[in-house]
């Protein structure tokens, strides 16, 4: 089997950016009048899948990561939103050179019930939540799971069930097979620089982002990556979106997979698809912007991200 083929089609799925490549010591924020928060101590211990790094002040807003690359991600999403909200950037375990989990048993599920718990412990009263492709799955996770938990989301080009792209009618225990093979070869070993760079470049189109993500692939530990792409491959959501309360910003790209026949009218279609129980939700398509669309349609994912907040924003304070 070619793994690189194999995955290019995919790929939306895949190199699915983490968050924060240098892990500040965790902290938080509880909520005080006006909407403005306060640092408070968090006990990092607490979620040994994850760090948290906290930027700015204002509403609480989570940033969620994908597979193998810490979290310079967002550093432009961040430096826009930090003096409206205090960001709490979440780096995972094992991917982009950081420290590899103790255990990959049931890696995703560990990450969603820490995410629930750090809300929780730290007071975050109705995160906004963005998350990017394997971050994105797991906003609709702890949100489907604990719907009272979180504010508005917005779903940077990911879908609830992933493996599902291109066949709909396939079920989570059917993706197994197909699934726990690319586990056993991604285990296998780092993916070297070449693959890397090739997966890379079918996401984004600058070079520069090019070669950092193509570094954050080669850095992070195989087995990590695997677990990860297992669970989120045989983890099915769309049924469990039904249960979401919160208003949802789906973005996605397509202009990647036009060499391969797909066109805007077609992947959208994908979206409101698998989007289709989801109760309050928009699917806007970018388009040109590729798979990391916080940085290959940057003004487009700001306009489209600060008026969807503008107007929940507006519609918490009618509601009050």
């Amino acid at each position: 089997m070619n793994l690189t083929a194999t995955l290019r089609p995919l790929c939306s799925a895949l190199l699915l950016t983490a968050v924060s490549v240098l892990a500040a010591p965790a902290a938080t924020q509880a909520a005080t009048p006006g909407g403005v928060s306060a640092v408070a101590p968090d006990d990092a211990s607490a979620h040994p899948n994850f760090t948290v790094r906290v930027v700015g002040k204002g509403r609480p807003m989570i940033l969620i990561p994908g597979l193998t690359c810490p979290g310079a991600v967002w550093d432009e999403t961040v430096a826009h939103y930090q003096k409206q909200y205090q960001c709490h950037i979440i780096s995972l375990a094992g991917f982009g050179g950081t420290p590899a989990p103790a255990s990959t048993n049931q890696l995703l599920l560990n990450v969603r019930d820490q995410l629930l718990a750090y809300i929780k412990t730290q007071k975050l009263q109705k995160p906004t939540i963005i998350g990017h492709s394997l971050g994105g799955f797991l906003a609709l996770w702890l949100s489907s799971t604990q719907p009272e938990a979180a504010g508005p989301l917005v779903i940077v080009d990911s879908l609830p069930f992933l493996a599902a792209v291109q066949n709909p009618t396939l079920t989570a225990e059917a993706a197994k097979p197909m699934a726990e093979g690319i586990r056993q070869q991604m285990s296998s070993g780092k993916m070297t620089v070449a693959a890397a760079r090739q997966m890379s470049a079918t996401m984004m189109t600058d070079t520069a982002r090019i070669s950092q993500a193509t570094r954050w692939s080669v850095a992070s530990d195989p087995a990590t990556v695997a677990q990860a792409y297992y669970d989120l491959m045989t983890t099915d959501l769309r049924p469990e979106v039904a249960r979401i309360q919160q208003p949802v910003l789906v973005l996605g790209a397509w202009a990647a997979y036009k060499q391969y026949g797909s066109t805007k009218e077609g992947t959208k279609a994908v979206f409101d698809q698998q989007y289709a129980k989801l109760p309050q939700h928009q699917v806007v398509m970018s388009e040109a912007g590729r798979h990391f669309l916080m940085w290959d349609d940057t003004q487009w994912f700001f306009s489209q991200t600060d008026a969807f907040l503008k107007q929940n924003a507006v519609a918490r304070a009618s509601a009050r």
